[in-house]
């Protein structure tokens, strides 16, 4: 009866368009398109201190191999500036393509200047607009850092920050508040200080002769509504590519929570084009965890696949048993880490999905919603596990190995399905 109502089906629901332009962070051969129709990317930053070549390199390295498409590092000093060659260096030495960013504050201008083979092992280079001096020295040392990025064809991402914005045009613009017959509220100010500062610096190097598509923006603040207002108004404003991100989006959960909440509002209305998941690492955990975060939330939001997804239930009485939670772990883990030989050697693997579910409610069910799942067998039911392949129950595991037979019937599926697919094209 319900049907017979609906004058016309219920809409899907997709993302508006986005309408940037396209800039190019090249290293070599390898070319990492942001904005206009390339997808959503995903960057990262090293938290090694640079001197330290080697161990910076690993850890680009393994942000890259987590899904990060280029890696920031922190160039600061002279002996910063004079360690990046030799990072880039290490990388192809490894193999590893990743382009590196440049984060620059203070004394940017010279250390680009200053140290040449720093300038062109860099692939792109962040400058702030709020740390480049001030008066006359900031027109100069801000045209320093853009002559170079022009010598050398380098991409250039404009960040401004809400807590380090320039503070002479914040004032001025708090003058002219001050001036209103209805003054606006002082963070609305601010995001106008925001917007202001990144489309003045963007056309201000445009006119120093830096090509407009090779400038990307970001105006970051820690609040996601203030994100979200300034972002909604910076994209109506201007067709820079736009780069995402919570300054500081804090640990764990929060961070987690807060950059899935922000970031999800804004890429569903057409607007950003790379992202970075700015964590604090909790005690122990890997750099990567910020990478595997932003991966998620496009993966999630239906943008882009990296990783195969795993569905797992919640559990619950009927789930007594932690099996299905220590599979669904081993599952994912095992994915996850097989992802940079698979990514090469299985194209299309990271599209799959596998179901881990622990009871016959919903388990049948999803897994036969999967390309491969398995259902556990709950509190009193019987120790069998019917495993489901491509919408179909092609056996049923029993006794104390399930989860090992699960995990080989899990690779031999991807041998079988993305192996031939593999041979065809080397034929």
């Amino acid at each position: 009866m319900a049907m017979d109502n609906a004058a016309v089906p219920i809409p899907l629901a997709a993302p508006q368009a986005r309408r940037t332009r396209q800039a190019r962070v090249v290293w070599g051969s390898r070319v990492v398109t942001v904005g206009g129709d390339a997808p959503i990317r995903v960057q990262s930053m090293t938290n090694t201190d640079t001197v330290d070549a080697i161990g910076t390199a690993i850890q680009v390295k393994e942000l890259a191999q987590a899904g990060s498409e280029f890696v920031r590092i922190t160039v600061n000093t002279p002996e910063a500036a004079q360690a990046v060659p030799y990072i880039r260096e290490q990388l192809d030495r490894m193999g590893e393509t990743v382009p590196l960013v440049g984060d620059f504050h203070y004394n940017g201008h010279r250390l680009l200047t200053e140290y040449p083979d720093c300038a062109q092992a860099l692939s792109k280079y962040r400058i702030n607009p709020g740390n480049v001096g001030k008066g006359d020295k900031r027109d100069k040392q801000f045209g320093q850092m853009i002559e170079a990025a022009v010598r050398w064809d380098k991409a250039v991402r404009i960040g401004v920050n809400w807590g380090s914005l320039d503070q002479d045009l914040l004032a001025g613009l708090m003058d002219t508040n001050s001036r209103r017959a209805q003054p606006w509220d002082p963070r609305q100010v601010m995001y106008e200080a925001l917007i202001t500062s990144a489309i003045e610096s963007a056309r201000r190097a445009e006119e120093m002769g830096l090509n407009g598509d090779q400038i990307i923006l970001s105006c970051k603040v820690s609040g996601v509504q203030d994100l979200i207002a300034v972002y909604r108004e910076l994209s109506r404003r201007c067709d820079y590519a736009l780069h995402l991100g919570l300054t500081e989006a804090g640990m764990g959960t929060k961070g987690t929570v807060a950059s899935a909440a922000a970031l999800s509002v804004l890429l569903q209305e057409g607007i950003g084009d790379t992202i970075r998941v700015s964590l604090t690492p909790q005690p122990g955990e890997a750099r990567t965890q910020e990478v595997v975060v932003a991966t998620e939330i496009l993966q999630a939001m239906g943008f882009r696949s990296f990783v195969p997804s795993v569905t797992a239930c919640p559990g619950c009485g009927r789930t007594t048993s932690t099996t299905f939670q220590e599979l669904a772990k081993q599952i994912d883990d095992h994915l996850r880490s097989q992802m940079p030989v698979w990514r090469v050697r299985y194209p299309g693997v990271e599209k799959i999905k596998v179901a881990v579910m622990g009871c016959i409610v919903n388990g049948p069910g999803e897994s036969k919603h999967a390309d491969i799942g398995i259902s556990l067998p709950g509190t009193g039911e019987a120790p069998a596990a019917p495993v489901f392949i491509d919408g179909e129950k092609a056996m049923t595991l029993r006794g104390d190995n399930i989860a090992q037979e699960f995990h080989r019937v899990v690779e031999e599926y991807i041998d079988r399905r993305f192996g031939a697919a593999t041979v065809l094209r080397s034929a």
